[in-house]
């Protein structure tokens, strides 16, 4: 009788350690890497959130209920080559805001010769957050928040 109870003892012991080391090992493969590089952040954005700050001790303001409902809806694909395609998706605008560009990232903040520009603040390999100061006036600040779909 003791030999059978040690037997199951062991036999539990080592079936909870294999599940253990199996659900381990599943979170280790989920932990990604999201590098801030061109790689790293291409994809297709839809903007989701856009905050205005009128200086550091302001309150941040919802800017998105700002904008034109054709202006919601847009894509912005980030090729890892260097081309970014702004496509006026779903309804359009007018005139189209539909654009074709050039970007690139450097020392943590993202440069095009068009629609993107600003300090990475958080990027979660799905979401994208990036501000930009000084726009409107001296210490403001735009808060953007990108959605890869």
């Amino acid at each position: 009788m003791k030999k059978t109870t040690v037997q199951f003892i062991f036999a539990a012991l080592l079936l909870s350690s294999s599940l253990f080391s199996c659900q381990k090992e599943a979170t280790k493969e989920e932990v990604k890497p999201c590098p801030t590089t061109m790689q790293g952040l291409a994809g297709s954005y839809r903007l989701t959130a856009l905050k205005y700050r009128a200086n550091s001790h302001a309150a941040e303001q919802d800017y998105f209920i700002f904008l034109d409902a054709c202006e919601k809806d847009d894509v912005l694909t980030l090729n890892a080559n260097g081309i970014y395609d702004y496509q006026d998706a779903g309804t359009s605008c007018t005139p189209s805001g539909t654009e074709t560009g050039n970007w690139s990232v450097t020392n943590g903040e993202v440069i095009s010769d068009g629609i993107l520009n600003g300090t990475i603040r958080s990027y979660d390999c799905k979401t994208l957050v990036f501000y930009l100061d000084n726009t409107i006036e001296t210490g403001d600040r735009f808060i953007f928040t990108m959605v890869k779909h």
